[in-house]
């Protein structure tokens, strides 16, 4: 166990009426007897000295095994533990009630870690930044535009159709190479393919056009964006401890590669811009047509182009790693849990009958299958923690936190904690379907108004993928096999998975 209960009493000591009935429905609970919270400088942990931690954490196996590190120091240090590595200070909780008091504490403008690298890189080549990177007024008028686009319900079901063709290609891509094998099933590290399939999927949806990703032959400058978002990430990690500008001024290796490599992304966001604007010039679409966010910005004339396109390349770049990351994770785990990948195909199956094929109709009766992304995102989230900047003092664990300190969420520790989640080393989609409130315990998109703006797409991308894999195939691992995980800027394997999507019609 990582932690104490889920429940945070210091978090609400002292708390009014109102706010203590506010604070029992988000997760927290309201001492008997209140107590004086103590002093900041009484956090537990490891912070009086940066650059040692930095020496520590390096020789510990540094940016990779981050993750690992966090849930090791929740045991060590229990619930709440403030820590500095080089120049960066945080304070790190796991409990849900904690998280609950912290996005409470997030103000009307928040603010999050503002990933360093990818600011550097922007200031470098003098490039605007786009809603990821914004803060202040500026980010609160672009992601009220943007969210009218990208998250709100009555745009969501234009992305349907864009999204299921591509599922559909790849079911078809992936009959082929079964065909082809000679054993009637495609064995393989699917990691390249799913990079090919959530790129194909969210240029479809930003900028309503397919670029052949899931076809044989993959052209060469798609095929070096591909190696360049990898490459982007891979760069960013061990920026996120050392200055960019000390690694700069050095002119490393890590930071000519992260140069290159968002020159790269760059390039081939303009690229698919051009095309667009090409497209409107032309009207070779019906109007009637959905053309995808990107036309629907440029139509709508309420940003200036600068920010359009660089919010629409960071969606570009941060939405493939992740989501085919997360597929990839699913698969294994279906494969491991041979039952439960039954019950979905069961439930999946049912509702194509009920709803014609009809694939937004499925999408409102395939419960259990969304609650399998969840449990997957529960054992493998994208992303090792969540932040805030606080904008006023708060009680957490009985500790006073200033404003202004950075402080984050253990996304992986918290899902790992059996305090939070009995048995947490089991898949079990069902948890998430149980009767009760699950308050704060679901992070993996982010929460309130800066949650990832590419959620909605990311979301129905997964299911409408693992709807197609379902009806068509079964998904079989080899059962001994352990995979680990290592940090690289979101969690990837620590070695290749190999899975085999086996037709049904072809099972023995």
């Amino acid at each position: 166990m990582l932690a104490r209960a889920a429940t945070t009493p210091g978090a609400l000591r002292g708390c009014p009426p109102v706010a203590a009935a506010r604070c029992r429905r988000l997760g927290g609970a309201v001492p008997a007897v209140p107590s004086a919270p103590r002093p900041f400088n009484q956090v537990p942990g490891e912070w009086r000295a940066g650059w040692l931690n930095l020496y520590r954490f390096w020789q510990e196996g540094g940016p990779s095994q981050l993750h690992l590190i966090m849930a090791r120091k929740f045991r060590q240090f229990g619930p709440i533990y403030r820590e500095k590595l080089g120049v960066y200070e945080s304070v790190n909780i796991i409990s849900p009630g904690d998280a609950a008091t912290l996005f409470q504490a997030e103000g009307a403008l928040p603010e999050r870690f503002s990933v360093p690298p990818w600011v550097a890189y922007r200031d470098f080549r003098n490039k605007p930044y786009g809603v990821l990177l914004k803060t202040g007024e500026a980010w609160r008028s672009d992601r009220l535009m943007l969210n009218k686009e990208v998250l709100a319900p009555e745009v969501v079901p234009g992305f349907v159709p864009l999204l299921s063709q591509v599922g559909e290609d790849f079911v078809r891509r992936a009959r082929a190479q079964a065909q082809q094998s000679g054993r009637d099933c495609w064995t393989a590290d699917f990691s390249h393919e799913l990079f090919r399939f959530a790129l194909e999927s969210v240029c479809h949806v930003l900028y309503g056009e397919r670029l052949g990703l899931l076809q044989d032959f993959v052209q060469p400058e798609a095929q070096r964006f591909i190696e360049a978002v990898t490459r982007m990430f891979h760069t960013t990690a061990p920026m996120l401890y050392l200055p960019p500008a000390l690694l700069r001024r050095l002119n490393t290796r890590t930071w000519r590669d992260h140069v290159q490599a968002w020159d790269a992304i760059f390039c081939q966001a303009d690229k698919c811009i051009q095309n667009v604007y090409r497209d409107l010039r032309l009207r070779r679409k019906s109007t009637q047509e959905y053309m995808g966010i990107l036309c629907n910005l440029i139509l709508r004339d309420k940003l200036p182009l600068d920010d359009i396109r660089a919010s629409v390349t960071e969606m570009m770049a941060g939405g493939v790693d992740t989501t085919s990351m997360t597929l990839q994770w699913a698969m294994f785990e279906l494969a491991r849990s041979p039952g439960v990948q039954e019950q979905l195909r069961a439930e999946v199956l049912a509702a194509k009958r009920e709803a014609g094929g009809d694939r937004e109709k499925m999408l409102k009766s395939t419960r259990l299958l969304k609650a399998a992304i969840k449990e997957t995102l529960r054992l493998h989230p994208v992303a090792v923690t969540l932040q805030r900047y606080i904008t006023h003092e708060v009680i957490l664990q009985d500790y006073r936190i200033p404003a202004k300190t950075l402080v984050q969420v253990g996304l992986y520790a918290m899902g790992r904690d059996a305090a939070v989640f009995p048995k947490p080393e089991q898949f079990r989609p069902q948890r998430w379907l149980a009767a009760g409130p699950k308050p704060f315990q679901g992070l993996s998109f982010g929460f309130g108004p800066r949650q990832c703006l590419g959620r909605r797409i990311a979301e129905l991308e997964m299911q409408l993928f693992l709807m197609h894999i379902l009806e068509n195939f079964k998904i079989e691992t080899m059962r001994a096999v352990e995979i680990g995980t290592k940090f690289d800027l979101i969690l990837i394997p620590d070695k290749p998975i190999q899975l085999t999507l086996r037709p049904l019609e072809c099972q023995a």
